[in-house]
């Protein structure tokens, strides 16, 4: 079906998208037979290098607890840099100067660095000046890098979700008499919300797969790290990498198959802002009409 957006693909464009689909197939089926052989003749797909993953030694001891360790510091993470995020993103919007000035040098400032030298600076600043012990101190580090860099994209986020809704929407609270607080908590963050969650939920898997860095620089017992010593004790360097990349897949999926059908609810909420009328409701209206109540025509009242 043609639309202003798209139109009907003509025969030529039809035999060309067939084209296309059979050569793309053709050549991922190709790359994924040169991986197979390339794998066998280095003896990777030897069954003694993918038992392991069979017993529940190699769950047990390495990858569940590092899986355990890389969702505790996401979701802490998550938490604390997402209201951090909208305080600076809002703050940003500030009508006053002194107020959107120091936000946005905190938000450039923290989003400028990458995220790893803030988890090297957060982990010197926790190994001199506090007495957090040398076990919990790089989940202390990877947390306290990730909310910094990520509170300050987020709020970047959020400051384009709100200045993406329509102006009419901040006139109409201000013509009947919300002060801005008001409006930005009842009419324009409920809005942007549906707006700004793509982007979000994008930004939270990028915080789950960042905690890898802590693992690798500061010895942070993550996933990919538990991987390193699983792989030293079975000799099984590759395949552990694929078992890993696996599970991040599926819980980077699961992440954002969840934000999706929190969007499409969210959006369904917000296509009817009115009351349902019943049929009792509607042969009331009906008959106050005909009565007259509505309208002086009929030899009622207004």
């Amino acid at each position: 079906m043609s639309s202003v957006l798209y139109d009907t693909p003509g025969p030529r464009a039809k035999q060309r998208n067939v084209l296309f689909s059979v050569v793309f197939f053709a050549l991922l089926a190709v790359l994924v037979w040169f991986v197979w052989k390339t794998m066998d003749d280095e003896g990777q797909l030897e069954w003694a290098l993918w038992k392991p993953f069979t017993e529940e030694q190699a769950w047990t001891t390495y990858l569940l607890p590092g899986l355990s360790n890389t969702l505790k510091a996401a979701a802490l993470a998550m938490v604390i840099a997402l209201p951090l995020g909208a305080v600076f993103g809002i703050a940003r919007l500030s009508d006053h100067r002194w107020v959107r000035g120091p936000a946005a040098t905190v938000v450039e400032f923290f989003r400028a660095i990458p995220v790893l030298l803030l988890m090297l600076f957060a982990n010197e600043f926790y190994d001199r000046w506090t007495n957090v012990t040398s076990e919990q101190r790089p989940f202390y580090a990877v947390v306290t890098g990730l909310v910094l860099y990520n509170a300050s994209v987020l709020a970047e986020v959020v400051r384009a979700g709100i200045l993406a809704l329509p102006k009419g929407q901040s006139e109409a609270a201000k013509a009947i008499g919300l002060r801005k607080g008001q409006t930005m908590t009842s009419i324009l963050l409920p809005q942007a919300v549906t707006v700004m969650l793509p982007a979000i939920v994008s930004q939270l898997v990028v915080i789950v797969k960042d905690t890898a860095l802590g693992g690798v620089m500061l010895q942070f017992p993550e996933l990919l790290s538990e991987r390193a010593t699983l792989a030293a004790n079975y000799a099984n360097v590759i395949p552990s990498f694929i078992v890993v990349a696996a599970i991040f897949i599926v819980v980077n999926f699961i992440l954002t198959s969840f934000a999706s059908w929190l969007e499409g609810r969210l959006r369904r909420s917000k296509r009817s802002t009115g009351a349902v009328l019943g049929a009792e409701d509607v042969e009331e209206l009906n008959a106050a009409e005909v009565g007259g109540t509505y309208g002086t025509g009929a030899g009622g009242t207004i």
